[in-house]
């Protein structure tokens, strides 16, 4: 069976025998990583890590390779995992578009759904908009998915039926995730399926003013981001050996294991405010989850509108990449603003840096393969932490407005400066020294500026890319998963 092949691989040395009880996959673009624990009485303990390039045409050569791997490095170990799960971010998520009433409750709505769910939110459109304005996004974005919403229950009806309409005119074939109106849903639907185009019914992401129900319309995303990795070449294979056949997005999975961390469970303390900075080659995105928010009143939280008291948040920089997006640092930041952070200066090199963003861009694989190239990798990993952190953070208002009650100095927006851990992770940190990891995050936070960003946090660098395997535990075995990330972390 393909299963057992693919979870079992034996090299054993002498009598000792441990028993690598779980395995846990993450599927990638480029490579499959896989991480092996033991499970002793309710005890976690990892065991090793290895990747190998992802084979998409044949996904088994890459997950075997992954295997081999493991038990090479664990000759004593014989790999009969009891619990398989995987993470993916192969097939590169759910282009989405939000279809709503209001423009920032739907692009609130928006993002609360996509989180975790395996969706990236490329446009966000409202009554404010044009028909034709969103015939065009539509046309020229090609989703895979559309959030249809607007209208509290029993509110605006003309809204969601026409941008059904809209939908229907496109010609695009998307499934659209109708999540507005309960009172006009079924009008929507009639006009959407009469064109052929497939749809899920959700509850209300807003069913009254300022109340987000977000849960059943991102579990429907995820189960269509389940359905695409599933028809994406292969990795149909992946869902036979789950012990439970779910595939969780890779940045969902990050998120629950920092929602874990920070909270804790029943039976475990959480470590309280977190932040987790995960700086890959096309996005840098910046998590936190900030405990004390849940015991807030709803007074005392406010509009739904604003992101600062959300426990859990997550911001996507989608321009600040070691690679794929390595230009977009350069232009965000300037090549001259760059070299200064490692000492460097002039017209050549600036061009230098231009020039090596540019190549990377085209030949996204590439490793830095001089001392040159390893000091203008630091330089934008550096620079696109600062920035993305920054973009996170919430700020000191510097401005006196008497209608909304802000005067200068007054915190505004997401307040991490109470935060005490900064975890990173990506393969720039998973490939360098603890030294030089632990020193672009501080140095990300060296000159805060009006931004509210954490004050000598502890810094942890996941070197083995265990914290997505943390996350998928969580939700299977939650309390050994905590205990086991708090001791290999040293956060207890």
């Amino acid at each position: 069976m393909y299963a057992k092949k693919i979870v079992k691989g034996t090299m054993m040395k002498g009598n000792h025998e441990r028993k690598a009880a779980i395995l846990v996959f993450d599927v990638g673009s480029t490579f499959t990583k896989a991480n092996a624990f033991s499970y002793n009485e309710g005890e976690i303990a990892w065991l090793a890590f290895s990747q190998a390039p992802t084979t998409v045409k044949n996904i088994d050569i890459g997950l075997n390779e992954a295997i081999k791997s493991l038990a090479c490095q664990l000759g004593e170990v014989k790999l009969e995992a009891e619990y398989v799960y995987s993470a993916s971010s192969a097939a590169g998520g759910l282009r989405m578009v939000a279809m709503g009433y209001m423009p920032r409750v739907t692009a609130k709505a928006a993002k609360e759904v996509a989180m975790n769910a395996g969706a990236r939110v490329l446009e966000v459109m409202s009554y404010d908009d044009e028909a034709e304005y969103k015939l065009e996004m539509l046309q020229e974005i090609r989703p895979d998915i559309i959030l249809l919403a607007g209208g509290t229950d029993g509110g605006d009806i003309d809204n969601l039926v026409n941008d059904a309409k809209i939908i229907v005119k496109s010609g695009m074939k998307a499934t659209v995730v109708i999540a507005g109106n309960q009172t006009a849903q079924p009008l929507a639907q009639t006009i959407l399926d009469e064109a052929n185009i497939p749809t899920v019914r959700v509850p209300n992401v807003m069913p009254i003013i300022h109340e987000l129900k977000v849960k059943p319309a991102r579990e429907a995303i995820h189960q269509q981001f389940i359905h695409q990795i599933t028809k994406a070449k292969g990795l149909s294979k992946l869902i036979d050996i789950l012990t439970v056949q779910k595939v969780v997005p890779t940045p969902g999975a990050v998120m629950m294991a920092a929602e874990l961390l920070a909270k804790g469970t029943p039976e475990e303390e959480g470590i309280d405010g977190l932040v987790v900075v995960d700086l890959g080659g096309a996005t840098t995105d910046i998590h936190s989850v900030l405990p004390y928010l849940d015991k807030l009143s709803l007074e005392e939280k406010g509009l739904v509108l604003t992101n600062e008291k959300q426990t859990v948040y997550r911001t996507v920089e989608g321009n600040l990449g070691l690679r794929v997006s390595a230009l977009g640092i350069v232009e965000t930041v300037g090549p001259k603003a760059l070299l200064a952070r490692i000492g460097l200066a002039g017209a050549e090199k600036e061009q230098a840096i231009v020039d090596y963003a540019t190549a990377l861009e085209k030949d996204p694989e590439h490793l830095a393969a001089n001392a040159q190239e390893t000091a203008f990798d630091q330089a934008m990993a550096e620079a696109a932490v600062e920035i993305a952190l920054k973009r996170h953070a919430g700020f000191i208002s510097q401005q006196f407005d008497p209608i909304m009650g802000i005067v200068p100095g007054m915190p505004m927006g997401r307040d991490l400066r109470q935060v005490k851990t900064v975890i990173a992770i990506g393969g720039i940190f998973a490939h360098s020294p603890l030294e030089k990891s632990t020193n672009i995050i501080n140095r990300a936070l060296a000159n805060p500026d009006i931004s509210l960003l954490p004050i000598n946090p502890q810094i942890v660098i996941d070197q083995n890319y265990l914290l997505y395997a943390v996350g998928i535990l969580a939700q299977y075995h939650a309390t050994a998963a905590l205990k086991f990330a708090k001791k290999h972390f040293n956060l207890i």
